[in-house]
């Protein structure tokens, strides 16, 4: 079998960057349901299923940015119209929004941290997903994310936590070419001895 089609699909993988100039059409229908599948596939350890996906499109993308807009004014009492507007306006630039939450079990013996690791990889999953599709996506958090007033709108309340928020849609320019890490400083072969980094050997 020729190995030049695996090549491609890395590569296409390779040319994955965040994006945040979006616009219509974002994906949906059985486009959608077949990248929010991939999310389903992310290492679970202890079957615990910990991802709730929380979709916002057309006019619900309004009354979360309104919901933002309160919450960051109850958060921050006087805070600047601009700032509430900056932050607000985030949730409409980009056609779908997809809420990362997590479904966390406390006192379980699959630590806390690790089911979190498991929406982060289901996050991941869609990243790449979105982007073998066509489309763009950004996953941005803040304060907006660990907000228990905006977390609370979108049906999540301790111990379930905000992962972030997708933002999803067509291209509208592509994003500017990121200057990526050497591969080999961050890869080492482990024979035995503590590895050391390049910039380890760098510090001396």
């Amino acid at each position: 079998m020729s190995d030049a089609p695996v090549a491609a699909d890395l590569d296409r993988l390779l040319d994955r960057a965040s994006v945040s100039a979006l616009r219509d059409p974002a994906p949906s229908g059985a486009v959608l349901d077949r990248i929010l599948e991939t999310a389903l596939r992310a290492p679970d350890h202890g079957r615990l299923t910990p991802w709730r996906l929380l979709l916002i499109r057309g006019d619900a993308r309004q009354r979360l940015a309104d919901r933002v807009a309160a919450s960051l004014r109850a958060r921050e009492p006087g805070v600047g119209d601009a700032l509430v507007e900056r932050q607000s306006s985030k949730f409409l630039r980009a056609p779908l929004v997809i809420a990362l939450g997590a479904r966390i079990v406390p006192d379980h013996k699959i630590p806390q941290s690790e089911q979190l690791m498991s929406v982060a990889a289901a996050a991941m999953n869609l990243l790449n997903a979105v982007h073998m599709a066509g489309f763009g996506a950004i996953w941005l958090t803040g304060a907006n994310s660990y907000d228990p007033l905006v977390q609370a709108a979108l049906g999540l309340s301790a111990p379930d936590m905000l992962a972030g928020f997708l933002f999803v849609g067509t291209v509208a320019e592509p994003a500017r070419p990121a200057r990526r890490p050497a591969l080999g400083d961050h890869v080492a072969e482990w024979t035995g001895e503590p590895a050391r980094w390049p910039a380890d050997v760098r510090a001396g």
